[in-house]
């Protein structure tokens, strides 16, 4: 594993550490409310938006070049993106939008600084994940489609944090730290999430992302566990040994040196 590897995976560590500990102060100071309060500031989602920052300057990219929170125009919708690169230091170039319900809006950024813009986009879910899986999938591929469709060599990445067990809402509700299954089928995320990664080519699905990891974390463990292997998964009973998945392509310690291998190859 090289240097450059080592440096990310520790920022998301950390920051998967302050956010442990953020929850579970806030479990116990204010119970269930003071939990859900603290994960609708955003506060513990935006610690892996800075240690994304911290991990691309890490692989070597410069600090300036990155960018937090702007807006990116597709051909069916404007979205914010969490974390945008620009890999080329194209300026900004503004331009009237002549397509879709966008029409006659100003693009403040431009079709080729979206095209060599490098975006990542990142998710959470600590709670209720089994139940909102659908909403959440059908979600993410079509924000990939939708930028794919206008800016077909646009490179896109996606990481989506997911708590193997999350802290129970039960529990929570009278001050105490416990933790229940979010997945029953860890298979299936596995598959799911593949079927929309690797976009290598141009000419490859719209729908898919070129560089997706899957975060899988256990809470309970202190610090938080972070998987990035089969053997991993196998040794804790999540997979078995003949599994046909794999976290190998979804694991964080290819995800952004994966996505500047694509980037540089297709630009």
């Amino acid at each position: 594993m090289s240097q450059s590897k080592n440096k990310g995976i520790d920022f998301i560590q950390g920051a998967l550490n302050d956010i442990k500990t953020q929850i579970e102060n806030a479990i116990i100071t204010g119970g269930y409310d003071a939990k859900n309060n603290l994960i609708r500031t955003q506060g513990p989602i935006q610690l892996i938006h800075n240690a994304i920052s911290n991990a691309l300057e890490a692989n070597g990219i410069n600090k300036k070049s990155i960018l937090q929170e702007k807006d990116l125009v597709g051909l069916l919708k404007k979205k914010s993106q969490d974390i945008i690169v620009n890999m080329k230091d194209i300026a900004p170039n503004p331009e009237k939008i002549d397509f879709g319900y966008l029409h006659g809006e100003i693009d403040s950024l431009g079709h080729d600084f979206t095209e060599k813009a490098l975006s990542i986009n990142v998710r959470s879910q600590l709670s209720s994940l089994a139940k909102n899986f659908d909403t959440l999938y059908e979600r993410t591929f079509a924000e990939a489609l939708n930028l794919h469709l206008r800016c077909p060599k646009m490179v896109l990445g996606e990481l989506y944090m997911i708590p193997l067990y999350e802290y129970s809402s039960l529990w929570a509700k009278s001050n105490t730290v416990k933790f229940e299954l979010s997945l029953k089928n860890l298979e299936k995320y596995l598959l799911a999430f593949e079927s929309i990664n690797q976009r290598t080519s141009i000419h490859d699905e719209l729908y898919k992302y070129e560089k997706i990891c899957l975060l899988l974390v256990d809470f309970r463990k202190n610090p938080p566990q972070i998987y990035n292997s089969n053997e991993e998964l196998i040794k804790e009973g999540l997979i078995t040994k003949n599994s046909r998945v794999s976290i190998e392509n979804l694991n964080f310690l290819n995800f952004i040196p994966g996505l500047i291998s694509i980037y540089n190859k297709r630009f």
